[in-house]
Formats: structure tokens, sequence, C-alpha cells
């Protein structure tokens, strides 16, 4: 996951928002997938990136399980009362859960134990 941001509305000023800060932050990629809603397709055409927005039955299958965390944390935060409150912690959250998840499914154990361990001290490190 490299953005998380969350709004009250789906419209095209969200959708310019949001994909103004994620270029900013990570750059042009070659491509963006998106889902079929139509306030992206004319935040990218204002933009003028209308050519890189991939839409497609399984494209964005990744890009929507990858939201599904988010969406249960989301519904657990339900009792922020302020939307800046819940997207400080949602983008601190989303930093930590891509640095400690590992995939523990593909490795062994005595990968998964040294991956962590690194996470780990890599974490320490950073604290000090």
């Amino acid at each position: 996951m490299l953005e998380s941001y969350v709004t009250w509305t789906r419209d095209k000023a969200a959708a310019l928002h949001f994909i103004k800060k994620a270029l900013k932050q990570h750059g042009s990629p070659a491509a963006i997938t998106t889902d079929g809603l139509r306030s992206y397709r004319a935040a990218m055409s204002e933009l003028g990136n209308a050519g890189m927005q991939e839409i497609g039955r399984y494209a964005n299958n990744r890009a929507e399980n990858s939201h599904l965390p988010f969406r249960r944390r989301e519904r657990a935060m339900l009792r922020f009362r302020q939307m800046k409150s819940l997207q400080k912690f949602a983008s601190v959250h989303a930093s930590l859960h891509n640095h400690f998840a590992q995939d523990r499914h593909l490795v062994d154990r005595t990968t998964f134990k040294d991956r962590r361990s690194a996470a780990m001290a890599e974490w320490q490190m950073l604290a000090a």
C-alpha cells in the first residue's frame, strides 16, 4: 500500500487531491490502476494523465485487496471524532503495517524469523 487517504466524499475534488499527493510523493508511474469510478477519470484527465489509467475487470483486484485491511481498520476507528485524526493514525499505521507485516505463508520459518528480526532491528535503530 503506497497511500491511504480518508474522505467523506469520492468526488472529483477528492480524487484530484489524492492523485496529486500520491504523484508528488511517489513520482510518476508507468500506469495507474483504479476502479471504474468516474471521478478518477475526471481527475486524471485534468492532470493530463488519462492515458496512464488502467481500468479492467481484474486489473484492480490487487489494489482492492490491499484496501481490505484499511477498510477493516476504518470500520473499527469509527469512534474518531475528526477526520484529520483518523487520517494521521491511518497513515502512520499503514507504514508500520507495511514494515512489520511479513508474508509468513510464502516463506519458511527461518526466513520469516530473520526478516522479522531485521525489521525489529531497523525499527529500534530508527526509534533511538
